[in-house]
């Protein structure tokens, strides 16, 4: 009878995959050893593999670039980075190193902007597409940026009165978009998104406020859902309705030129996960094009503001099982030595789910369990994996301690969970730690946090100056 953890895994799933593999009785990612890393620094431990950015970076850049050769497409492509994805540092130095552009949402994100430049890292030619509702700060900078000769900076319109903002704080011309404010499907609480303005609006407003003002030169038409980029028919409707604004649009304003169908490539959150990437970006291509040429208008360049898809696959967490505790006859709570709550807080928050794997152990038998954090919060827990409604670990034993990973949580979960900050119930933000390959492609890891102290804790509270 197989009952090991690696024989439910062989069963369950097409295994090896592309980024996981076992050696012995422990998982490798990438080519990593995470043994090796638990056994250096510790764990709970959060890691990014830098190379996975540049990857897929280039992946959607090949993709888009066949299916504009297969189309004969006329017009570009251009990949830009979502920088509210993952802010940090060495998330923006690896994707720049791929000759792309940035995508900004706030205010802050135009002083990343100006860092950047300062380093060489962005120049006057990048695009920087910045979305978002402006007001105060956001407005200024944008200003700034482009009075310093950003001339590629694009504000997308999201209001009315954005423009009177913009035109009032930039000394000359300047480049706009318009965000189409595009329709929920029926299980969300609201019917349009609160983004942008209305399918039926962005002529009028256009000839209102837009085609009569000499400093205003509209070059990009916006898109975006907030379910992402799938082979449904409700994409597929929303697109088409997109298309005809930009149609219209195009025949009474020559300047525009451009078309951002946003972000939206799903991650992989399960060993189970399908998704033709390839399909649907031919099939994109293919829409806009047959569109365009029936309503005899030029097809427009393609950018997209891919940020999951760019940094999402790099990030993981590892975590080492403290204590099993048996609560009625059929539930075994594992508890971890962190919390799901402060270190990813998707799993409680909206639901997600992450590819879960056991680290070490593999060739031990296994059990059904829950999983628990440290925090005294009821919605500390993680206790479903994507396609099976139950984990199962290599069975909880007190002298052979057992680490499990959550892979490809590189997006979002350091920012929304407060990175450097106050954490729940005061649960320390683990260690971080940075892995890339040097040319020989030989594994380099550096520490880029230490793991929160309770004097980070009380200096941040007040108690200590």
């Amino acid at each position: 009878m197989n009952t090991k953890y690696s024989d439910l895994i062989d069963q369950t799933y097409y295994f090896p995959q592309e980024e996981f593999t076992v050696e012995g009785s422990e998982l490798h990612f990438h080519g990593i050893d995470l043994m090796e890393l638990v056994k250096e620094y510790g764990a709970p431990l959060k890691f990014t593999y830098l190379p996975k950015i540049s990857e897929n970076i280039n992946k959607a850049k090949k993709w888009f670039a066949d299916a504009l050769e297969k189309h004969n497409y006329p017009g570009t492509y251009n990949y830009c980075y979502c920088t509210k994805s993952s802010h940090f540092e060495h998330v923006l130095n690896e994707a720049l190193k791929n000759d792309i552009h940035i995508e900004t949402s706030a205010s802050v994100d135009i002083n990343i902007v100006e860092n950047l430049k300062k380093k060489g890292k962005i120049t006057n030619d990048t695009y920087v597409i910045c979305n978002g509702f402006k007001r105060n700060g956001y407005i200024t900078n944008i200003a700034n940026l482009i009075n310093g000769g950003q001339k590629n900076c694009i504000p997308i319109i999201d209001n009315y009165e954005e423009i009177d903002l913009l035109t009032e704080a930039i000394d000359d011309k300047f480049k706009i978009g318009i965000r189409i404010a595009s329709e929920e499907e029926p299980k969300f609480e609201f019917y349009t998104s609160r983004l942008g303005i209305g399918y039926k609006n962005i002529v009028p407003f256009f000839n209102k406020q837009i085609k009569d003002n000499e400093q205003v030169e509209l070059k990009m038409l916006h898109f975006f859902i907030n379910t992402g980029i799938r082979d449904t028919a409700y994409y597929w409707n929303e697109l088409l309705k997109c298309l005809r604004v930009y149609i219209n649009l195009k025949r009474i304003c020559p300047s525009l030129d451009s078309l951002n169908i946003g972000g939206g490539f799903p991650v992989k959150n399960s060993l189970h996960f399908e998704y033709d990437y390839k399909y649907m970006v031919e099939e994109i291509v293919n829409q806009i094009k047959i569109a365009c040429d029936e309503a005899e208008v030029e097809p427009p360049h393609i950018f997209t503001e891919f940020g999951s898809f760019t940094v999402g696959e790099s990030g993981g967490a590892i975590y080492e099982i403290l204590y099993q505790k048996q609560q009625n006859d059929r539930e075994k709570w594992n508890m971890i030595n962190s919390s799901f709550i402060t270190t990813l807080p998707d799993t409680w928050a909206i639901s997600k789910k992450f590819v879960m794997l056991a680290v070490n152990r593999w060739n031990d038998e296994y059990e059904r369990v829950l999983l628990g954090g440290l925090t005294c919060d009821s919605d500390d827990y993680y206790n479903s994996e994507q396609n099976t409604n139950a984990i199962y670990l290599p069975k909880y034993k007190r002298d052979k301690p057992l680490y499990i990973g959550f892979f490809n949580t590189g997006a979002y979960q350091d920012t929304i969970g407060g990175f450097g900050g106050l954490q729940h119930c005061l649960i320390p933000q683990p260690k971080q730690i940075l892995i890339n390959r040097d040319k020989e492609g030989n594994l380099e890891t550096r520490l880029f946090s230490e793991q929160q102290e309770p004097q980070d804790f009380l200096k941040i509270l007040g108690y200590e100056k």
